[in-house]
């Protein structure tokens, strides 16, 4: 963007939601495997209320690896010890459905800001009253104990881990897409809102998939439900949310993605 020009928000779109857990969850945390008959891994918990919770980051990256391998884009950046798609150059990220929601990283000058913002999603109150009085082993959550078998000596590794127990709900919880526009083009309103859907692709995908560790070994299977979308226009910002609708299940919400998205562009008086 050159000098001068101006960028800036056209507005924002509040996905709400609960998550719950069909299967146990586990998302690690720190600690374990220090002391003899300790838990070899251990859940991520509040630490005031030492309830479990769902990290932002977790959520958010799960939902951009699945749409990388979707999108069967290149992995092509080392991020720590992994690596994720990242566009290299003005032209791909144009065209990059993942770049373009997700964001790149701020070395490179040509991109945007991420335009998805994803809280951390906490334990419903219900949930936590439920489990509360439960005779669990551990707070909020059970322990289930795995045994790998060498396979030149036949010898039994036990480990014992963490999980938060099928039946948890997750919520209320919280996504914020923003709808970006510019002077010179590199951003459009229009464009934006029609890539909203990826997120809810990549919410789907992670309903078919699974959330944390442990997943090819039946942990992780969750589902999104009770969705509400609702609208704040850079025009009235600050006045009430505009109701966009709610949605029980994804499927539903996934059956009405062109109601929705052309709601979103008659409400920001967009064209296309």
């Amino acid at each position: 963007m050159q000098q001068n020009q101006r960028f800036w928000v056209e507005g924002r779109v509040f996905i709400g939601f609960e998550i719950k857990a069909l299967t146990g969850l586990h998302i690690g945390g720190t600690g374990g495997g220090i002391q003899i008959g300790g838990i070899d891994k251990e859940i991520i918990r509040d630490p005031f209320t030492q309830r479990p919770y769902i990290p932002g980051s977790s959520l958010k990256g799960k939902i951009r690896c699945l749409l990388e391998k979707h999108y069967q884009l290149p992995i092509n950046r080392p991020i720590g010890k992994t690596k994720i798609h990242s566009c290299k150059d003005p032209e791909a990220y144009r065209n990059c459905p993942v770049c373009q929601v997700f964001g790149v990283p701020a070395e490179e000058r040509f991109g945007t800001q991420t335009r998805l913002l994803v809280r951390d999603v906490l334990l419903s109150e219900e949930s936590a009253k439920i489990f509360g009085e439960l005779p669990l082993e551990r707070s909020y959550a059970e322990t289930k104990t795995e045994v790998s078998i060498d396979r030149i000596t036949s010898a039994a590794n036990p480990r014992t881990i963490e999980r938060v127990p099928a039946g948890a709900v997750f919520g209320p919880g919280e996504m914020i897409y923003t709808v970006f526009n510019s002077d010179d083009g590199i951003a459009d309103p229009a464009s934006d809102v029609e890539r909203l859907y990826i997120v809810f692709e990549g919410m789907q995908l992670l309903e078919h998939d699974y959330l944390g560790g442990l997943g090819s070994r039946g942990s992780g299977k969750v589902k999104f439900q009770k969705i509400s979308l609702s609208l704040r226009r850079r025009a009235d910002y600050f006045e009430n949310p505009i109701p966009i609708g709610t949605f029980e299940t994804l499927e539903e919400l996934m059956a009405k993605k062109d109601e929705i998205l052309g709601r979103l562009k008659s409400e920001l008086n967009i064209r296309g």
